[in-house]
């Protein structure tokens, strides 16, 4: 008998002894755990998607709700400039931006499946103040939330310009190293704070 005959008479020796896939997967396998209610609306869906990957949300109605949470963060503040920001009347740290405390931006649209913000360079100087700091605050509107990364970028390039630089952000910054231990805040914010405006619209 040749080798090759041995080792395929092994093989089906061992596939005849062998329990049934159903006897594997009930042994082997977990239960599957029973659907949790879905959310029932993309505004819903995001929060909980920020909220998985550590971020913060916060849902309000009104401007004056808006302006209630931003005055419960202190410290030097930086904000983009953007036309709401400035209507708010924050008044910005002229620290240097490297030794702010808080970021401020608007984002543009929003991805409800990933949580992810999409900052669009072109409607605002938003770069340096949605990285640098350790804290970033984002409002968006509830309106410019797309269930999905193709919906989004339709949105911002409706009128047909193309961005130079379009900046997604989903949670806070992380990073890990060769061995794969993980680390917040190295590349950019260490918290990251989402405002939805599920009122009449702001951001615009």
């Amino acid at each position: 008998m040749s080798s090759r005959e041995v080792i395929l008479g092994s093989i089906r020796s061992h596939l005849a002894a062998s329990p049934p896939a159903e006897l594997v997967q009930s042994v082997f396998l977990p239960e599957p755990t029973p659907p949790t209610l879905r959310a029932t609306s993309v505004v819903d869906v995001f929060k909980e998607s920020v909220e998985a990957v550590d971020g913060h949300c916060v849902v309000v109605q009104t401007e004056e709700e808006l302006t209630g949470v931003l005055k419960n963060f202190g410290g030097r503040i930086a904000i983009s400039d953007a036309p709401l920001l400035n209507r708010l009347g924050i008044e910005p740290s002229r620290d240097n931006i490297f030794d702010i405390d808080v970021g401020i931006t608007t984002a543009q649209a929003a991805i409800a499946e990933t949580g992810t913000l999409v900052l669009d360079s072109s409607r605002e100087r938003n770069r340096l103040v949605s990285l640098v700091p350790p804290v970033h605050i984002a409002i968006v509107d509830a309106s410019t939330i797309f269930q999905t990364l193709g919906e989004a970028l339709a949105f911002i390039h409706q009128d047909g310009n193309i961005s130079p630089a379009v900046t997604f952000i989903t949670g806070p910054s992380r990073t890990a190293d060769i061995e794969l231990t993980l680390a917040i805040g190295v590349h950019g914010p260490q918290e990251l704070y989402i405002i939805v405006n599920d009122g009449p619209a702001l951001t615009r």
